[in-house]
């Protein structure tokens, strides 16, 4: 039977990346952005490795476009198997005081109300479909649990993805709809890109930080995508292994 992910932030970093594991798995593969080009040029590779891709633009804090994203995927393929609710932003660090609250708006729609709303619709589709269920993994971040200096409006909202995940977890168990989060720590991505040349550190030092290639973070993505739905990866943490984060600060 035919398995149908859908990727968040899929144009670059984590979500181009686990795009990609999750085509080699044997998954069609919706690819939400932004950015269209960038969209395309994932598509291109995973039809490449033999899978179907369906790139669609779409701003994951709009109600209206991730419906549209949602219709899409079962007007195409009829059902839906995997969400990886990944797309981000990350503020400036600076200090609170500094940070406009537009800044900090722009951190919750996309970090949280985004992954609220593509998670609504993924339980409306996995609900509904035959056979029911489905998979859900939401990206969470090393700074779910442990923050940096000036993160707020970041750490705030992954703090809130915990909590959401947790609630869809339980709320899914009647549906055979499986809920999880994983946490990422230093993945070699454009975005991260600045950490491994010196990133601020609690005592008030910037030093390079240890990274790793991105891969390993898709691939544990896909991992989870492939567990039977009796079976659940809750919360997995993947991180360079001598990042500061076990004893951070």
């Amino acid at each position: 039977m035919r398995k149908v992910a859908v990727v968040t932030g899929a144009g670059s970093g984590i979500g181009a990346a686990s795009a990609l594991e999750l085509a080699r798995g044997g998954f069609d593969v919706a690819l939400a952005g932004r950015r269209p080009e960038p969209l395309e040029a994932v598509a291109g590779e995973i039809r490449a490795l033999g899978r179907e891709a369906l790139p669609v633009p779409t701003d994951v804090g709009d109600e209206e476009a991730v419906a549209a994203l949602f219709a899409r995927v079962g007007e195409a393929w009829g059902r839906l198997d995997f969400v990886f609710n990944n797309a981000g932003v990350s503020p400036r660090a600076v200090d609170i005081d500094a940070l406009s609250v537009a800044e900090w708006r722009q951190a919750v729609d996309v970090n949280l109300t985004g992954v609220f709303l593509c998670a609504r619709e993924a339980f409306r589709m996995m609900k509904a479909q035959d056979p029911q269920g489905g998979r859900i993994v939401n990206n969470g971040s090393i700074s779910a649990t442990t923050p940096r200096p000036n993160s707020a409006p970041y750490t705030a909202t992954k703090h809130a993805v915990t909590g959401l995940t947790k609630t869809l977890a339980l709320d899914g168990r009647p549906y055979s709809i499986a809920v999880g989060q994983i946490d990422i720590g230093n993945a070699h991505t454009p975005l991260a890109q600045r950490l491994g040349e010196g990133a601020r550190q609690p005592d008030g030092s910037v030093r390079p930080e240890p990274m790793m290639d991105v891969v390993h973070a898709a691939r544990a993505v896909a991992h989870m995508a492939s567990l039977p739905l009796d079976a659940n990866v809750l919360f997995m943490t993947v991180m360079a292994t001598n990042m500061p984060f076990v004893g951070r600060g």
